[in-house]
């Protein structure tokens, strides 16, 4: 019996070193990120805003979370009530803390975001930008509206046929100063300027309002003011048009001053319809989101865009010969006689 129990010993012993060794290998083979998979099989993609609670990206997240439903994957939409680099960075850090598989970054200030964009990819994160462009040494995707340099010439070319001349006064109204698609679009529209409208003469700076109507509102007021010879302003950013349209309105300078901007068809209507803003020039900002997502779920998928290729409830995407920018389309024009047709 003894010899018996010593053979039973043995062999227990045996299986729970084996099993300890099976168990220890599964723990090792696979990253947390795998196990958590296996427990949840849906694709979880975080999109940071550069804030939310504006007209603009309120329509983006309808976008986001229609594209979540639609392609079956966890989608978080958050981000900062300010645009604000400091609280975007917080807003990384929580997404980074709950193991997301993709951050799609829209910055505030495309450097101060870098380290954590950083840290997330060392964590396995894919990392993309969107609607503006961060660190492209840590993006493995860089989602564009329209191509920059035609939307702001575009812009311009559109403030000098509304002035109704090729000479005169005019200013840049914008929302935030380190906002880096913003200012690729000026500077693509001052550029437009300089090579084609030489008789045109920009009186400062560019204008920042931090995103908030208001302050472009009493800014604009100041530079009515200011220069009264004013002829034109350019506006970028989605508050920004809202805020010169609005002081323009009440100042009743629709005849002499024209105004273009970056804005929403809903929000631009009011203003649109008297010419305090003589022409809206966007996207569909919501499609922006849907693409957002559904590149984002790619990306997890191992599977590259390509151009041309056809985005369901997108359309065809342009993918650039570096395999990382795409762009979702040409820029529209909303105007007084077609804005009502867009319900955002």
């Amino acid at each position: 019996m003894k010899k018996i129990f010593g053979y039973l010993t043995s062999a227990l012993l045996v299986g729970i070193l084996l099993v300890g060794c099976v168990s220890q290998g599964g723990s090792t083979s696979g990253s947390g990120k795998e196990q958590q998979k296996s427990n949840n099989d849906k694709l979880k993609i975080a999109v940071v805003p550069k804030l939310i609670g504006i007209p603009y990206f309120n329509a983006s997240e309808e976008g986001v979370m229609n594209a979540g439903k639609e392609l079956d994957v966890d989608v978080i939409y958050t981000g900062p009530t300010e645009a604000d680099a400091a609280q975007q960075v917080k807003v990384i850090e929580d997404l980074i803390s709950q193991n997301v598989d993709v951050i799609a970054v829209a910055p505030n200030d495309a450097a101060s975001l870098t380290p954590v964009l950083k840290k997330a990819k060392d964590q396995g994160i894919i990392v993309m930008d969107w609607d503006t462009p961060a660190d492209q040494s840590l993006v493995e995707l860089s989602v564009h509206q329209i191509d920059d340099e035609a939307y702001g010439r575009h812009i311009a070319k559109s403030l000098i046929e509304n002035m109704g001349t090729e000479e005169g006064e005019i200013a840049i109204v914008t929302g935030g100063l380190s906002a880096s698609n913003l200012n690729t679009w000026i500077d693509a529209a001052k550029k437009e300027l300089e090579e084609s409208y030489p008789g045109i003469k920009l009186v400062t700076d560019k204008i920042a309002t931090d995103e908030k109507q208001q302050v472009a509102y009493q800014k604009t007021l100041d530079l009515v003011k200011s220069y009264p010879n004013l002829k034109g302003v350019m506006a970028f950013s989605t508050p920004a048009p809202l805020g010169v349209a609005q002081a323009i309105q009440e100042k009743g300078l629709q005849d002499k001053i024209a105004v273009v901007g970056t804005a929403l068809p809903t929000d631009s209507a009011p203003y649109l319809e008297d010419g305090s803003l003589d022409v809206a020039i966007l996207w569909e900002p919501d499609k922006l989101g849907y693409l957002t997502v559904a590149l984002a779920k790619s990306l997890a998928e191992e599977k590259k865009p390509e151009n041309g290729q056809n985005i369901e409830k997108v359309g065809e995407i342009e993918v650039w010969e570096d395999g990382k920018t795409v762009i979702m389309g040409p820029p529209t024009d909303f105007t007084k006689e077609n804005a009502g047709d867009y319900d955002f």
